[in-house]
């Protein structure tokens, strides 16, 4: 399966702004954007050309990057919320919050959305007492998220637990985690105000609607 492999400082860059996909490092001055803030390349630093679509385009390449989802996939939630009822916008970072990937993260079980996938495709992570090993596994209401018994021990799993409580990262609202237990629930479907990222959704509707 096509996955990104090169330097995740340089999705930040690109982006102009923090992706956090280092996990912790992300929070501390070894951070790429606060050495270098501009893109990389010779072509960095130079003020780029604004137009619509570049916007637009951007807002999709960096909600893709922070997901870690390439644009099949990424399209493919993006037409599955245009088929929902409600707001596009909403419903597709419903879909992507609702990965199984990301919820191991938002839960804290793993420092990265990279090191949480990893994790699921390992079969550490168990849904409902039966093991999981697809990242993109659609959590829903009421189902039981837990590190399987083998793996409780696992040194990535505990230094993420450590990391994650130093430097507070909050557990959303929609979810409820156990640390003690390794385990967590989804007590709610996610709303957009319970989503504390930085997407203009709307843009990458427009982006796709074109």
């Amino acid at each position: 399966m096509a996955r990104y492999t090169g330097p995740d400082c340089r999705l930040c860059r690109r982006e102009g702004c923090k992706l956090f996909l280092k996990g912790t490092r992300c929070y501390t001055k070894k951070c790429a954007m606060e050495r270098h803030s501009y893109a990389p390349g010779e072509a960095g630093k130079r003020r780029p050309r604004e137009s619509q679509y570049r916007t637009q385009l951007r807002e999709k390449q960096k909600t893709k990057r922070i997901y870690g989802v390439l644009e099949k996939q990424f399209r493919s939630y993006y037409e599955k919320a245009n088929r929902q009822s409600g707001v596009t916008g909403e419903n597709l970072l419903r879909l992507l919050e609702c990965r199984l990937d990301n919820v191991v993260y938002r839960l804290g079980f793993a420092r990265t959305r990279a090191e949480a996938r990893q994790q699921v495709r390992h079969g550490h992570i168990n849904v409902n007492g039966k093991k999981v090993t697809i990242p993109s596994y659609m959590v829903r209401k009421g189902d039981l998220i837990s590190v399987a018994e083998g793996a409780k021990e696992l040194n990535n799993i505990q230094r993420s637990i450590i990391d994650n409580a130093e430097i507070a990262v909050p557990v959303p609202a929609w979810l409820e985690a156990d640390i003690e237990h390794l385990q967590g629930s989804v007590i709610s479907v996610p709303q957009r105000d319970q989503i504390d990222l930085d997407i203009k959704e709307q843009l990458i509707v427009e982006l796709y609607s074109k």
